[in-house]
């Protein structure tokens, strides 16, 4: 009976250690799943927390990137357009400046324009008492003329020997005289080319030249009219002699004047040109200096324009790294969970494998 009852016993303990293994191990296999869920849960919470929080510091990374790039491009727009407006306002500067130079040259060129009209007006007003003194000149010598016709007719008859011997000599003397007047006329060609020449600068010369050709034209009608009544007098042709010496020497004169006058105006020119040779190195020594800066305006615009990108390059390799070291911590983030949910499945093997050892001492 007693051993019957130990067996009954035995059975008995090893059905209810049996029951507890079997309740033992879907508790703990509740219990692992429970907690494996729960592990796996809290880390993939933990890892989408991680990586909503590395997305918006990402974004708002790049929003502050963009905003300092943008502030940067503003930056470099309003230094640009300052730039810009002071390079118009230089150049309008220079542009004034060129104008007033100009206008001061008009106004140079004008006085000495009005200078040289003066001058014109004085030689004129010269030539005009010279005209004058040779009219009355002119006027006495006619006089003196009719007289020396009274007398002359009264000792024709003496002088008619002399007078073919005058008549060859008379000839001679017209020659010369038509050879004076070749020459004349070529020495007027000559300054009637020179006058086209410098027409546009000798316009207001023109009436002085008139007038000495209306003299020249007066002093040949007078020269005429005593040429037919020269062979009638010896004394009319000293008188002629002595006139023409006189023209002579007036044309002389003309021709010095005029030959001052040109070596004036030659002489004037020179200075124009060198005055205007000056004026030209000048402007193209300003215009040199204003390409210079604008040249060096360039550069330093380039070279700002260089250092602008090298500063986005520089920002946009900085993004770059930013995101692969986010990309890194993510990676190594995600390794660290799936490492902690390894550990996670190993303490669930352990602690399932000591409860296996419970029940194996409990049998």
């Amino acid at each position: 009976d007693v051993e019957l009852e130990m067996e009954q016993e035995r059975r008995e303990v090893l059905e209810r250690a049996a029951r507890m293994k079997l309740e033992e191990e879907d508790e703990m296999r509740h219990v692992n799943s429970l907690l494996l869920t729960a592990k796996c849960s809290s880390i993939l919470d933990h890892q989408l927390a991680e990586k909503r929080l590395i997305d918006e510091e990402l974004a708002a990374e790049d929003r502050r990137l963009i905003g300092i790039m943008e502030a940067e491009r503003q930056k470099g727009l309003g230094f640009q357009e300052e730039l810009e407006r002071r390079r118009k306002q230089e150049l309008i500067s220079t542009k004034l400046g060129v104008l007033r130079q100009m206008e001061q040259h008009q106004e140079q060129r004008a006085l000495r324009a009005e200078q040289k009209l003066q001058e014109s007006r004085r030689f004129l007003e010269y030539l005009e008492q010279i005209k004058r003194e040779d009219r009355e000149a002119w006027q006495q010598q006619q006089q003196h003329k009719r007289q020396l016709l009274a007398e002359m007719r009264r000792v024709d008859n003496e002088n008619q020997r002399l007078r073919e011997r005058e008549r060859d000599r008379d000839r001679r003397a017209e020659q010369r005289a038509l050879e004076e007047q070749r020459l004349q006329r070529e020495r007027e060609e000559a300054l009637e080319a020179e006058r086209a020449r410098l027409r546009q600068e000798r316009q207001r010369e023109l009436d002085r030249v008139r007038d000495m050709q209306e003299r020249d034209r007066d002093w040949r009608e007078a020269r005429d009219a005593l040429r037919t009544q020269r062979s009638q007098e010896a004394a009319e042709r000293a008188w002629r002699r002595r006139e023409l010496e006189q023209e002579r020497r007036r044309a002389r004169l003309v021709r010095d004047l005029q030959r001052e006058r040109g070596e004036q105006v030659a002489l004037r020119r020179q200075q124009l040109a060198l005055h205007l040779e000056r004026e030209r190195r000048d402007f193209l020594t300003l215009l040199s200096g204003h390409q210079e800066q604008l040249a060096r305006e360039q550069q330093e615009e380039e070279r700002r324009e260089r250092a602008r990108r090298d500063h986005a390059e520089a920002l946009r390799g900085q993004i770059r790294e930013l995101r692969e070291r986010r990309q890194r911590d993510r990676a190594a983030a995600i390794e660290e969970g799936q490492r902690q949910l390894r550990e996670a499945r190993e303490r669930c093997q352990r602690l399932a494998q000591i409860g296996q050892q419970k029940l194996q001492r409990l049998r």
